[in-house]
């Protein structure tokens, strides 16, 4: 199995996406395909002193995207990028799955122009695993599309309900689509067709889900367009965040709180790990005809790593198989 890895996208590029990717090689046993400066990987590869340098190959790349620029723009004038080049080689069938750290927009588009979408799929979803309260769940779309169709949401039923049995494990998995009210009649017109639709699908949909019963983890796949989603996505981060800075003060405000802070150190590191996107890897572009997982830009080796662990099961799961197949029931 081979994996394709932009070195150069992320802020922490290229040293822990190359360190990750190594890591990845180790412990899953793949090939990776390391896109970018050739000069600079080679570097970081011999510092870090890597013995299995057989199952690596780098691919030389002479520009990089970054976050400030056009995605459209830059997908299509920077056919050089380690971005733009990974894709492609996606694309081309030279590896089974592609992962980057960099900029969302152009891998949003690159996804979209450079490897195309599914059959029968109109819109491909950002589609994060998000840790809750009763086990993680998916939300999709994070952010792929601000504005959807009624079908599209469906689309995105579809797809969550496949990746959530094949990759998170699910049994029947509980579909919910995001409203201001759980009852039916809730909602705007966009809202109530696609309740319909889902409603009248073969997936096990549970109606509408309020926004703070979100994180508690009940709903294994959360449903909204990219706006929404996004908005949500963003507030679970930054909420997360900003918990841990206000235990982290407490904690270090006094002598007796310090004292309690060294007994109870233990229950705070397993609710940083459990809240921690480094363990779930990244959100994986779904709907388009290649593996694409997209990682926080902030991942360390470790988050890419555990993203190189998603693709795989990703691809053992044959999801984007299990996506033409499915969405031939559906008269879309």
């Amino acid at each position: 199995m081979k994996i394709i890895f932009d070195a150069m996208g992320g802020d922490n590029a290229p040293f822990e996406i190359v360190k990750g990717a190594l890591m990845a090689v180790k412990e899953y046993g793949i090939r990776a395909l390391l896109v970018g400066d050739k000069e600079k990987v080679s570097e970081i590869i011999q510092k870090i002193g890597f013995d299995e340098n057989d199952k690596i190959e780098i691919v030389h790349a002479s520009e990089v995207i970054t976050n400030d620029e056009s995605p459209t723009m830059a997908i299509r004038r920077k056919k050089d990028s380690s971005m733009v080049k990974g894709l492609k080689m996606l694309r081309e069938g030279e590896a089974d799955a592609f992962i980057s750290a960099g900029s969302t927009g152009a891998l949003l588009a690159g996804g979209l122009f450079v490897v195309g979408r599914i059959n029968g799929i109109d819109r491909p979803a950002l589609a994060p695993v998000i840790p809750g309260e009763k086990g993680a769940f998916m939300l999709l779309d994070a952010g792929a599309n601000a504005e959807c169709k009624p079908k599209n949401i469906l689309q995105f039923g579809i797809m969550g309900d496949i990746y959530s049995r094949k990759v998170l494990g699910k049994i029947n998995p509980k579909i919910g689509i995001i409203n201001i009210g759980a009852e039916e009649e809730k909602g705007t017109e966009f809202i109530k067709e696609s309740y319909n639709l889902l409603k009248n699908s073969n997936m096990n949909f549970i109606g509408n889900i309020e926004a703070r019963e979100i994180p508690k983890g009940e709903c294994d796949v959360v449903l909204a367009d990219g706006f929404v989603g996004n908005v949500v996505l963003k507030l679970f981060e930054g909420v997360a965040s900003t918990i841990f800075d206000i235990l982290k003060k407490e904690i270090y405000s006094s002598l007796r709180n310090k004292i309690g802070g060294i007994f109870l150190k233990p229950v705070f590191k397993k609710f940083k790990r459990d809240f921690d996107y480094a363990e779930h890897g990244g959100a994986i572009l779904i709907g388009i005809k290649g593996y694409v997982i997209k990682a926080h830009g902030s991942s360390d080796a470790k988050a890419i790593k555990n993203a190189a662990g998603q693709a795989i099961r990703c691809i053992e799961g044959k999801i984007i198989e299990t996506i033409e197949n499915e969405v031939l029931k559906y008269d879309l």
